[in-house]
């Protein structure tokens, strides 16, 4: 991926919030927890882990929470008008961001080298070889 030119812009369904990703991801992950299934209404979310100084936000944006499993609080902010999430953080580590990156308009990056929260994953799916398998929680 070293021909990946950076900034890649991405943006909601709508357009009305925009971004630049300035630097490659720290980590790609599938998430399989119920949650982000119900999130993706797929088999599993993925989450491009960048670090939040990489990343310009344009448009406005509202916030979401819930308690993980892990008492950790998971924010999220998402487009207002269209309702696309365009990423999650921990309030307690906010200089890292958990961005949605399928709404990148260069999605190539979107490739998971780690897969989180497979003892929830859907039975029918198969995990690449040499993939990092986590059963739970994502060690970031």
């Amino acid at each position: 991926m070293s021909d990946i030119q950076y900034p890649i812009h991405g943006s909601c369904q709508c357009g009305s919030v925009t971004y630049e990703l300035l630097a490659p991801p720290l980590r790609v992950v599938a998430c399989h927890c119920k949650a982000c299934q119900k999130l993706s209404t797929s088999a599993f979310s993925i989450t491009a882990l960048v670090n939040a100084e990489d990343v310009v936000f344009h448009g406005e944006m509202k916030p979401w929470q819930r308690t993980a499993d892990s008492g950790n609080i998971n924010a999220a902010m998402f487009c207002p008008h269209c309702g696309n999430r365009i990423y999650h953080f921990n309030p307690a580590h906010p200089e890292k961001i958990k961005l949605k990156p399928s709404n990148l308009d260069d999605t190539r990056i979107i490739q998971p080298t780690t897969h989180g929260w497979v003892s929830e994953k859907q039975d029918w799916f198969q995990i690449p070889e040499g993939a990092t398998q986590f059963p739970y929680q994502v060690e970031y």
